[in-house]
This record gives C-alpha cells, sequence and structure tokens, in this order.
C-alpha cells in the first residue's frame, strides 16, 4: 500500500485548522468534516469551494476513498475517484471549472458488509503549464479501475510538480 504522507499530513492539519478545511458541496448542502453521507446522494461529483490565496491562479482536486476495500483492511487503497484541473475563483468562494477531467469522478461504492469510507478531498494550486492531457485517458475516456487502485498521491504530486495541498476535507459513506 502507498504511503502517501501528504495525506496524512493535511487531514492532520485540517482537524488543527479551520482554514485549511476545503469547502465541499454534495446535493447543494456544504458538508462538515467527518459527516455521513449515503453513497446514493454521493454519485456526482461535488461542488467545491474555498478561499484561494491568489484569485488569479488555476487550482486542481484530488479525491481518494483511503480505507479499500476495508477500513480495517485496506490492501487496495487509497482508490482515485476524481483528478479534476482547470478549478478558476468565482463569487462566495465557489471554484469551477469547465476542463477536461484528469480521472473522471466515480461516487462511493463501498463493498456490502463494510464499514464507512473516509472520502477524501485535496486541492492544489495548479502548477504553470500544467497538461492534464498528459495524465488522462485518451480521448476524454474514463479511467479504468486498475489505474486507480493503491494510488500514490505522494508520487502524482511530485510527478505533476504540484506543491503541498492548500485545504482539504473528507465524508464518510458506506
Amino acid at each position: 500500500m502507498p504511503t502517501n504522507a501528504i495525506v496524512k499530513r493535511i487531514l492532520d492539519v485540517v482537524e488543527k485548522d479551520e482554514s485549511k478545511v476545503l469547502g465541499v458541496i454534495v446535493n447543494a448542502k456544504a458538508i462538515t468534516t467527518k459527516q455521513y453521507i449515503p453513497r446514493a446522494e454521493a454519485q456526482s461529483a461535488p461542488g467545491i469551494s474555498y478561499a484561494v490565496p491568489d484569485p488569479s491562479a488555476t487550482y486542481l482536486v484530488v479525491a481518494l476513498d483511503l480505507d479499500a476495500p476495508f477500513p480495517s483492511f485496506g490492501v487496495l487503497g487509497p482508490i482515485l475517484h476524481w483528478i479534476q484541473p482547470g478549478f478558476k475563483a468565482g463569487p462566495d468562494n465557489t471554484l469551477t471549472s469547465s476542463e477536461p477531467f484528469v480521472a473522471n469522478y466515480i461516487g462511493p461504492a463501498p463493498p456490502p458488509g463494510s464499514a464507512p469510507h473516509r472520502y477524501s478531498f485535496f486541492l492544489f494550486e495548479q502548477p504553470d503549464g500544467f497538461d492534464g492531457k498528459k495524465y488522462a485517458p485518451a480521448d476524454g475516456k474514463p479511467l479504468g479501475n486498475l489505474h486507480r487502485m493503491r494510488y500514490n498521491l505522494d508520487s502524482w504530486q511530485k510527478e505533476a510538480k504540484l506543491g503541498e495541498p492548500l485545504a482539504a476535507n473528507y465524508f464518510l459513506s458506506n
């Protein structure tokens, strides 16, 4: 299982500093960290909001299931659930993107009998010259499951030349 030190680091920060909590909007409702969301309510990509430090910059969101297949046995995790580049600041700190995904959003789908999984969202400033097509499947196709399992965010952060996450949040679902 990948170590994903970045995940632990930013989630620890979020626990202590509310200014680092990413706004995640599911079914038109802003979630709180650790909130339980039934899987049926989280099958569409969420809205994102944050008071970004530079409103003229572009941002990127990565979402992971940290507990696959079971929280007590995470041998397949983390599972990549979404990489969306191109977020721009709008009114009321909303972030919107019209760029193609790098990894299409997939909603929660823990196996039957599983305890709730943590579905985490990480906001990065997108580096100048970032080309999402370099990392995405050809022709806008959905990313296959094999490429989502045991996702190493630490490695991709270095490869894509991302800095530290600016904010994060997560909800629970099963």
